[in-house]
């Protein structure tokens, strides 16, 4: 074989820019934060006036937000630019999987803050001024509300985008981009617990309520925050053996022309990308037609695998190294 023959060298080259990225994404998250930021300062300023821990901590956990969606639009600019960047030996995309499961971290911080002062406030009541807390409290909502709708967009148009190019739809997840979807409905969330808090406490007295929902929206936090750290660090530890197209893999090895006399004897699978994967395989085989452009050739049929590595040994190299 010629080489320098580029035909022959296409047949054996792989793509390494495994992520296609999400521009709709990118977009909505640096909108979202800098809405954010507006409504953080306006939250905070309003919450410590009026002297509601409800609006107060709904502010203050907003800039934890507000950074840690700031940080998911880094992290799709980040990946975008490095994309072709030859150290990073199987692309970008973990980028924005690090991005997601630093927001989880934060997403616990606020859970831990919201807690501490919303127990402060248990031990030493203060006076709340309830109409314009809950008329603050309704504007954080209606921001938040609007926030999930940019976001939820910038979701829709990157699973068009994941079927466009062939990616199937239960292999698709962003996220970097849940992450900060998830930052924006906790912040909803604690919107919608504080006007409840809030009301409770103006049209029957209940100042307790308003440090106790504090409590109660602390623990929806940590719950999206544990689940959120659980499915990024996942990707980020590889632990990817479990997925089905680990199945599918070691089906089309049992399918080949040469499957009686060929064992699959290693195999490593991880993420590459969103809905991308690449793997790695060591085959024992009697076979002497069998090489890896026919295993690659095999698994061309999956197109979530868009990186293979294969190893071949030869029963008589394996009896000639005795």
């Amino acid at each position: 074989m010629n080489l320098n023959n580029e035909h022959d060298l296409s047949r054996w080259a792989q793509n390494h820019r495994y992520n296609a990225g999400n521009a709709a994404a990118e977009r909505g998250t640096r909108l979202v934060t800098w809405i954010t930021i507006a409504t953080m300062l306006v939250e905070i300023v309003a919450g410590w006036w009026y002297n509601s821990m409800a609006v107060l901590a709904d502010g203050w956990h907003m800039s934890s937000h507000a950074l840690a969606i700031g940080l998911s639009a880094f992290a799709y600019s980040a990946a975008r630019k490095y994309a072709s960047d030859p150290s990073f030996a199987f692309g970008t995309w973990k980028i924005e999987v690090l991005a997601s499961y630093t927001s989880a971290l934060f997403l616990l911080g606020v859970a831990a803050a919201m807690v501490f002062g919303s127990l402060e406030r248990l031990w030493a009541p203060q006076e709340i001024h309830y109409a314009e807390a809950i008329g603050v409290a309704i504007l954080g909502l209606v921001i938040n509300l609007i926030c999930a709708l940019i976001l939820g967009k910038a979701h829709d148009h990157g699973h068009d985008h994941s079927h466009e190019h062939g990616q199937p739809h239960d292999h698709h997840h962003d996220l970097n981009l849940k992450a900060a979807y998830i930052h924006v409905i906790t912040d909803a969330a604690t919107s919608v617990l504080a006007i409840v808090a809030l009301a409770g406490g103006w049209l029957y007295g209940w100042a307790w309520l308003d440090p106790a929902v504090g409590i109660l929206g602390a623990g929806l936090v940590a719950v999206w925050a544990r689940k959120l750290i659980l499915q990024s660090g996942r990707v980020l530890l590889d632990r990817e053996m479990d997925h089905p197209v680990v199945d599918e893999i070691r089906e089309v090895i049992v399918q080949l022309p040469a499957a009686g006399n060929t064992q699959l004897t290693d195999l490593h699978v991880w993420r590459v990308g969103t809905g991308a994967y690449a793997c790695a395989l060591s085959l024992l085989t009697h076979d002497q037609t069998l090489t890896p452009l026919q295993i690659r050739e095999a698994l061309a049929v999956h197109e979530e695998i868009v990186h293979v590595t294969v190893e071949i040994h030869r029963c008589d190299e394996c009896a000639a190294s005795r």
